[in-house]
């Protein structure tokens, strides 16, 4: 699965560059001129440059690219913190939504829910982008979404939320603090029948201090590493069960040929799995 633009056939390119060499100076304005009800790929091309603004893409406005030249110098940027529904830098309503080449952070202090980025439509795609904060970094709320190439770092619960998300060959980073055992993931599936979790393929982690592979936001979380690397940062036990014990027998944290010495699952919890191949596939209903 994989993202090319060059297969897309271009109805309209706007451009955004914030020293007024473009159409516009923000992302948001461009945004807000395509149409409701939007059924046909439009790409907003983002100039390099630091873009200090709080942009949310509304669910009636679908099939639009935000596509920068380099994550590295691509930034949008905020900081504010206080809660999930109103810290996000970036929100996304829509589906069928693209985003590549850029970087999304929020700079909030740690000690409080800050997010960097939102996703709650259908169908979404980000593609070589790095989200950067402390906790909550991505609240990947809601909806079927892809992630490729991607770089994810924060603290506390930094990838969270009840999407069916697959993340192929990202890199995720752990800053958790020396006296905290930050946990990477907290999946929120509520029920046995909700078809969401999270799939890590191919991924690499990373960090500075201990941290756990994930806790239950829900309880029946849903979380799968594959064929990833594991640091040392990556604690023995591997999984938290949030001080709810009840949940041992509803979640679902899953672990098949991931490699690093992070990886040993002789300490493991045992009410984590230890995945065959075909265990560790995602569901079709990822790929619809």
């Amino acid at each position: 699965m994989n993202f090319d633009e060059k297969n897309l056939k271009w109805v309209q390119e706007i451009y955004v560059d914030r020293f007024g060499m473009g159409d516009f100076e923000t992302i948001q304005k461009a945004i807000d001129v395509i149409p409701s009800n939007n059924s046909q790929w439009k790409i907003i091309r983002i100039e390099p440059g630091i873009y200090r603004e709080k942009i949310i893409v509304p669910n009636d406005k679908s099939h639009i690219i935000l596509s920068g030249r380099n994550a590295k110098t691509t930034i949008i940027t905020g900081d504010l913190g206080g809660g999930i529904r109103t810290s996000p830098t970036v929100t996304i309503f829509a589906s069928n939504f693209v985003a590549k080449n850029l970087t999304i952070e929020n700079k909030h202090k740690p000690g409080i829910q800050a997010v960097a980025l939102k996703v709650v439509g259908d169908k979404v795609i980000f593609h070589s982008c790095r989200f950067l904060g402390y906790q909550d970094t991505l609240l990947d709320d809601k909806g079927r979404h892809f992630y490729q190439n991607c770089y994810i770092q924060g603290a506390t619960d930094f990838i969270c939320g009840n999407a069916a998300s697959l993340f192929d060959n990202c890199h995720i980073h752990s800053i958790s603090p020396k006296s905290g055992k930050g946990a990477i993931t907290a999946q929120r599936r509520q029920t046995w029948e909700e078809n969401t979790g999270f799939y890590f393929t191919n991924c690499k982690i990373t960090g500075l201090n201990a941290c756990t592979l994930g806790r239950p936001w829900g309880n029946y979380s849903r979380v799968v590493f594959a064929n990833t690397q594991m640091s040392n940062v990556v604690l023995p036990y591997g999984w938290d069960d949030w001080n709810k014990p009840f949940t041992h027998k509803t979640v679902y944290y899953g672990e098949h040929n991931c490699y690093g010495p992070g990886a040993n699952r002789s300490s493991r919890v045992t009410w984590s799995r230890h995945l065959t191949y075909d265990q560790a596939l995602p569901p079709l209903w990822f790929l619809d």
